[in-house]
């Protein structure tokens, strides 16, 4: 059985706007397991976000506690959170996050410049299929060739964690789907823990488990016996 990589006991967060209060978390309970390719799903405002954020060390708990393997995430200081991001999480987000200025190449060698053990960026590249987008700028490839950029980005320091909220929320389906098949070889290829927000449902059939949200808490989970490739999903 796999190893518990993150869990969580009683996480909540309240985001207060002068006399307004939102409740994003309520008391959410998670284990997320070593190697796993997990999507959370759920409407916009269900709390995906906020939990993925504090598990990535980008935002604190009102309460409760955040472990990722034996570290307790809510007892770091900002420092100690600084260095957690930098050497175990990788992060992908809907927008692509890359520098205008910079290649592909330049783009992925700003981490493997401050990281402890990063894999040269031509290497990073070809695992998500851009060896001939190499020495393009971000202006002259697709979202979906942007997309990937940013997924060798993620990847070239090895992190034992891939993060990725809406990572096809703004491409169509055919480039949603090579974004996906990428995500899916580094899950399986180097064994990387993955877990995926998304709002569209179809994603969740090429997920090992599948963490419903709703109103600031997890309705359900779903284990996934039947998986199917990304290329077959029905968008």
């Amino acid at each position: 059985m796999a190893a518990r990589i993150f869990h969580t006991e009683g996480i909540t967060k309240v985001y207060r706007t002068g006399e307004v209060e939102v409740q994003a978390l309520r008391g959410v309970d998670v284990e997320l397991f070593t190697g796993e390719f997990t999507v959370l799903l759920g409407a916009s405002g269900s709390g995906k976000s906020t939990l993925l954020n504090i598990l990535g060390g980008l935002d604190r708990a009102s309460a409760g506690t955040a472990w990722f393997s034996d570290h307790e995430l809510t007892a770091m200081s900002d420092r100690e959170l600084t260095r957690f991001r930098r050497d175990h999480v990788g992060f992908v987000f809907q927008f692509y996050n890359l520098v205008p200025s910079l290649t592909a190449r330049e783009n992925v060698a700003l981490v493997t410049e401050i990281s402890r053990n990063p894999m040269p960026p031509e290497e990073a590249l070809e695992r998500v299929g851009l060896t001939h987008r190499i020495d393009h700028f971000p202006a002259e490839m697709s979202g979906g060739e942007q997309q990937r950029v940013a997924i060798a980005r993620a990847i070239a320091k090895r992190p034992e964690v891939l993060l990725c909220d809406e990572p096809t929320g703004a491409l169509d389906s055919k480039t949603g789907v090579q974004v996906l098949e990428a995500l899916e070889r580094i899950n399986e290829d180097l064994g990387t823990t993955t877990v995926v927000i998304t709002h569209n449902a179809a994603i969740r059939k090429m997920a090992h488990r599948v963490i419903f949200f709703a109103d600031g808490n997890i309705a359900s989970v779903e284990t996934n016996a039947a998986r199917i490739e990304p290329a077959d999903i029905e968008w």
